[in-house]
């Protein structure tokens, strides 16, 4: 099989849809020997803040000299960063050996796994086979039938945070979507919660001490940011003092927070990382498409978020950054959206939109985009292409000195930096 068969498989028709549920994981994954029953796994849900949560604890792990696994989704550039092994991503012919052998067994099941089963069976294949030490595994969307669910013994679970999306799926209050995901509390594992929240709270809370396991919030111990810079952001934590993070935006300090909690709770479980280890770790962290800076001259910034909490976020952040004065906006989302509902969230700060439909099937045409957002009383222009659209909104940003803000998608990321890239453009 090569590389180009195994996403044409794993992308297969066959596999579409999702069908919450454990029956079908727990038999593909009996079939290929149950690799997940030899990992040790810290397993991280939650709405928003995954990804990052995810990634500084890999990284601090990873300086510690542990041999880590990284499962993630969605991906922001190539499809192989959903699997990492010591901060690499699976490469192509690895993709397509571990692809091979899942492959016979998928196809025999008499009920079909749904695509994210299949990767979530390929990389905890790919992950037992390379010995990782410890696995950072992140949910896909919910907790309790999240397919990522079947593992029985993390080391620690963490719930970053609770808001309302996929409501069709996890339910239409906060309080059930948590629920939901406390799904993933088990018994002998800390529960660390990340987020704010206080109905949520309650309803984590209250399901860690039906499972007789420590409850550890972040929120309980303060969280002082020192600086918001466009290089990194300075915070303290507890005992941690001026710790460096490059990651930027306003909302990343909240998840050092949880990430920080997250490993006071792993010392119980005999993971003992000294500070100095930890601030390494945290130094050293990359993670594409959130408030990440992408160009400086002009400046250009890419942010992931497409829910309401992520949009709230993503105001906050840019307000704290640019107090005064407005912005230039490259914007996309799926038509399954509330995009009228980010559209009036970030409309105060709009000078001129750049729309552009990004290559999803899911996506809201340009057109249609910037005719919203001509609804609301902002200039928008729609582009037939996203690399007119990105060489429109980056030559405006030159000539008028204003910062260019890329969000509403991360489907979108790709195109906009691969465009960027041919326009001689980036950090």
């Amino acid at each position: 099989m090569t590389y180009a068969e195994a996403l044409e498989y794993i992308h297969s028709v066959v596999w579409k849809g999702s069908r919450p549920g454990l029956s079908r994981i727990t038999e593909l994954l009996a079939r290929l020997g149950n690799p997940q029953k030899n990992l040790r796994f810290i397993h991280i849900a939650g709405t928003n803040g995954k990804g990052s949560t995810s990634a500084m604890t890999e990284s601090v792990l990873r300086a510690a000299g542990y041999r880590t696994g990284l499962f993630v989704s969605p991906y922001i550039k190539s499809f192989n960063e959903r699997i990492a092994l010591s901060g690499a991503a699976i490469s192509n012919e690895d993709l397509a050996a571990f692809t091979a052998r899942v492959k016979p067994h998928a196809d025999a099941m008499a009920d079909a796994p749904t695509e994210f089963e299949l990767i979530t069976a390929i990389g905890l294949l790919y992950f037992a086979e390379m010995h990782c030490d410890v696995v950072v595994l992140e949910t896909g969307m919910g907790g309790r039938l999240d397919s990522t669910n079947v593992i029985e013994n993390p080391l620690v679970t963490v719930i970053t945070g609770i808001a309302l999306d996929h409501t069709e799926y996890l339910g239409d209050t906060v309080e059930k979507i948590a629920a939901e995901k406390a799904g993933i509390i088990k018994a002998g594992a800390p529960m660390v919660w990340g987020g704010h929240d206080p109905a949520a709270r309650r309803v984590i809370e209250e399901a860690a001490a039906k499972a007789g396991v420590p409850f550890i919030a972040a929120e309980d111990t303060p969280m002082t940011v020192h600086a918001y810079g466009l290089d990194d952001t300075v915070c303290s934590w507890g005992r941690y003092r001026e710790l460096h993070l490059p990651l930027l935006g306003t909302y990343q300090p909240q998840n050092l927070a949880t990430v920080l909690a997250l490993f006071e709770a792993l010392a119980t479980k005999g993971i003992v990382i000294d500070e100095e280890t930890l601030r390494a770790g945290v130094r050293a962290v990359s993670w594409r498409g959130r408030f990440e800076k992408l160009s400086e001259k002009p400046l250009i910034i890419s942010d992931g978020a497409h829910n309401p909490e992520g949009i709230a976020a993503a105001v906050a952040a840019i307000r704290q950054y640019f107090p005064v004065g407005k912005v230039l906006f490259l914007n996309a989302v799926m038509a399954d959206k509330d995009y009228d509902g980010m559209i009036a969230a970030l409309a105060p700060l709009a000078d001129t939109v750049f729309t552009l439909t990004p290559d999803n099937p899911r996506a809201l045409s340009a057109a249609d985009l910037a005719a919203a957002w001509g609804q609301a009383g902002v200039t928008a222009h729609a582009f037939d292409t996203p690399a007119a659209a990105v060489a429109a909104a980056a030559a405006e940003a030159s000539k008028r000195n204003l910062p260019l803000f890329s969000l509403g998608s991360l489907y979108m990321y790709a195109e906009v930096t691969e465009a960027l890239a041919s326009l001689g453009l980036s950090t």
